[in-house]
């Protein structure tokens, strides 16, 4: 069963995966910013109180209950991550005080020419208190390839690759009229391909680990109105534990390879409060349990036992944490402004961070404008700036993926997000009548 859904999931990735590959947005490879060009407007603040329009349903399933009525919301996404390291320090061999390598190349721009990331949301409302509907995007995601193939750190890092699809089918339940709750599945297939060298030596031939796989989380969540115009909502993401299969491959031959990732859980909560009729205010926080990504072995299937040729995947990571305030202001009855602010305190510091990525504490800044082009299709437009702090990799003999090469470099990185989005309601506004649900009681 596993094997089926993983080529259905597959099929799907042929097509989409240049559009959901991405340099990440937040917390070493994780992707915020592809989740709505509404949300990316406030830099995601409300998103768990549902300040975000239908994005927020990615976040917190409760908030489906927010849209009465039958509706869809599609999102494209373009990530542009740059950043170069550049060696502070020659380039050791066996010791900090080794012989020198003979490349003292840096790498380069390691972002490319960035990604595109799609996301969407549909919610339909089937009797007064229940909806079912669906979210899909890529909540993980990373292209990382130097520019400079041959650098000075090449052994560390020449190029990775995740790519992820997450479809979410999702209920919700309206309680009362202040609590609503939800809950979500999420089927996720996850891909990824990391490529180092296998010496120091420009022409080092590749070493490369592979591997693809499906596995199955939830979210659960609720919202509380409190007081008229008064939004607050709590939602939990669960752990996936992704099951790779896939190979390793070396000058000495391909070898079929097993490995357990255990991607972080979450905890999200957001206010959204409605000062009058022209002007909104939103806050945010987010936990992420990046403590769980640590040391992933690789295992050799045709033996059960973990590879000698390459050491684990030790990653080591923090914690991290998303703060975030935005607000609103309805300049007309058609036209809605918005501007956001955000800090992450990273899960990568100076003594994990890798050559793949140029990851550390950051500062968002967020704009967008919503418009209702009809009376049923709105369109959204978002952008955001983020500032990256310095970032620099020491490898000097005690980082968790120490080899032979001691090296050191610093980043200045930064990013350039903009998206697009368009919701559209299935029901006509101008009907006499109010929409009934699909069911209703007798």
């Amino acid at each position: 069963m596993k094997g089926l859904v993983r080529t259905a999931a597959a099929a799907t990735v042929s097509v989409c995966a240049l559009l959901a590959a991405g340099a990440a947005s937040a917390s070493s490879f994780a992707i915020r910013s592809g989740q709505g060009a509404e949300g990316l407007g406030m830099a995601y603040a409300g998103a768990a109180s549902g300040g975000i329009g239908m994005g927020a349903m990615a976040w917190n399933p409760a908030t489906i209950t927010m849209f009465p009525g039958r509706h869809s919301n599609w999102n494209f996404t373009y990530l542009n991550a740059n950043a170069s390291y550049d060696p502070t320090s020659v380039t050791r061999l066996g010791a900090p005080n080794g012989p020198a390598n003979p490349v003292q190349i840096g790498t380069g721009n390691i972002g490319g020419d960035g990604a595109f990331i799609p996301a969407s949301a549909s919610a339909w409302q089937l009797t007064d208190r229940f909806w079912i509907g669906m979210t899909t995007g890529a909540p993980y995601g990373l292209r990382s390839k130097p520019d400079n193939q041959v650098h000075a750190a090449q052994v560390y890092g020449r190029s990775a690759k995740v790519v992820t699809i997450n479809a979410s089918p999702t209920v919700g339940y309206k309680v009362n009229d202040w609590l609503s709750i939800g809950a979500a599945l999420q089927i996720q297939y996850f891909d990824t391909k990391l490529k180092t060298a296998s010496g120091f030596a420009p022409a080092a031939a590749p070493v490369i680990i592979e591997g693809d796989t499906v596995d199955f989380g939830f979210r659960f969540g609720a919202t509380l109105t409190p007081f008229e115009g008064t939004t607050i909502g709590l939602a939990y993401r669960s752990s996936i534990r992704q099951t790779l299969e896939g190979t390793f491959r070396s000058p000495l031959g391909v070898v079929p390879i097993k490995a357990n990732l255990n991607l972080p859980d979450s905890v999200v909560v957001g206010l959204s409060q409605v000062i009058n009729d022209q002007w909104q205010v939103h806050l945010g926080a987010e936990w992420t349990n990046w403590s769980r990504f640590r040391r992933i072995p690789l295992v050799n299937e045709l033996t059960g036992r973990p590879l000698t040729a390459v050491p684990s995947l030790n990653f080591v990571y923090d914690d991290s944490w998303f703060f975030s305030g935005g607000v609103e202001y309805k300049y007309s009855r058609d036209l809605t402004l918005r501007a956001g602010v955000a800090y992450e305190l990273s899960a990568v510091n100076d003594t994990n961070r890798t050559i793949y990525i140029s990851d550390n504490d950051r500062l968002w800044l967020s704009a967008g404008a919503s418009y209702q082009v009809t009376d049923r299709l709105k369109l959204d437009l978002g952008y955001t700036y983020i500032h990256v702090n310095k970032a620099s990799v020491n490898y000097t003999g005690t980082h968790p993926q120490q080899q032979a090469v001691f090296y050191t470099a610093e980043a200045k990185p930064y990013i350039h997000i903009a998206s697009v989005g368009l919701t559209f309601n299935w029901d006509d506004p101008k009907q006499t009548i109010p929409v009934q649900p699909v069911v209703r009681k007798h």
